[in-house]
């Protein structure tokens, strides 16, 4: 295609790729009010943690419910609106990525589009198992934050600015648990072998506590150690796969260099066998 064809193509891809955000938008704005059969609604799953303080160290305007702020006109609106696009990226995640995935492929070769998809898939498991276990975290550290303070203090979180630290510890997590497949691609296709990775390893691990005390939007120790601890963990297991990746490389390469080596102390074969010569022809028979 040429050069407009291709601009025409990826405003296609683009355009359906927001379409279907905003389809899951709405429907990530219908459930954040609305459960959806056993499941509870968007807004009782993202108050899980808040609900979890204790009610001494958290106001309570009505006895008995677990409610949050509105400070600001439209508040509700906005914050409700803005967990609807982030919940219509994560449920129509296979719809816009095949958009991408369609503009991209037809310039890979038939091995680079498995590799990708394998990676796609991977990924995608693991951003949800980050966002998974910060879920479980952000409890925790919500404790450690409003016990500062002692008696002094009470908990009256407004909408705004909760919802956006939820999905701050959701993302950052998520995005996080993303290393040892950023760390394999690049070793898949050479710029970062294992033996870099083994030199280079106790500081990568020093670099991966202060990225979780700074990405980590609380300053609570739990949210960062937890976040630390998982990403030096997920770093080990992508250097040992870097291992074996390079050990079978050579290994491959090494028998590759030996099927192609010639001896040179080794005389060639020799076709030694005896042959009849054609009698000389005649020089008035050429001419």
């Amino acid at each position: 295609m040429s050069l407009r064809e291709h601009l025409y193509e990826l405003r296609h891809r683009l355009g359906l790729a927001v379409l279907f955000v905003l389809l899951g938008g709405v429907f990530g704005f219908v459930w954040f009010m609305v459960p959806l059969g056993p499941v509870p609604s968007l807004s009782d799953i993202l108050l899980t943690p808040y609900c979890a303080l204790p009610t001494d160290v958290r106001f309570e305007p009505v006895p008995g419910q677990c409610q949050l702020f509105q400070t600001k006109p439209f508040e509700a609106f906005m914050v409700q609106f803005k967990v609807g696009i982030a919940v219509g990226l994560v449920v129509m995640s296979p719809a816009w990525l095949y958009q991408v995935w369609a503009f991209i492929t037809p310039g890979l070769y038939a091995r680079e589009r498995r590799l990708a998809l394998t990676f796609v898939l991977i990924g995608s498991l693991l951003f949800a198992t980050g966002g998974w276990l910060a879920f479980f975290v952000i409890p925790e550290g919500l404790e450690v934050l409003v016990s500062f303070g002692g008696n002094a203090f009470i908990t009256a979180l407004n909408a705004q600015d909760y919802i956006s630290f939820v999905l701050v510890m959701l993302l950052i997590f998520g995005v996080s648990f993303l290393l040892p497949l950023l760390i394999t691609m690049l070793n898949r296709v050479g710029v970062l072998p294992y033996a870099n990775l083994r030199k280079w390893r106790r500081f990568i691990i020093f670099g991966l506590f202060v990225f979780a005390a700074v990405a980590t939007p609380g300053t609570d120790p739990v949210s960062m150690i937890v976040l630390a601890a998982a990403m030096t963990v997920l770093f080990e297991v992508a250097v040992q796969i870097a291992r074996v990746h390079d050990r079978r490389k050579a290994r491959r390469e090494a028998l590759e260099d030996a099927e192609n080596a010639t001896d040179l102390d080794t005389a060639s074969d020799l076709d030694l066998a005896v042959k009849p010569v054609e009698p000389a022809r005649d020089l008035d028979d050429v001419t």
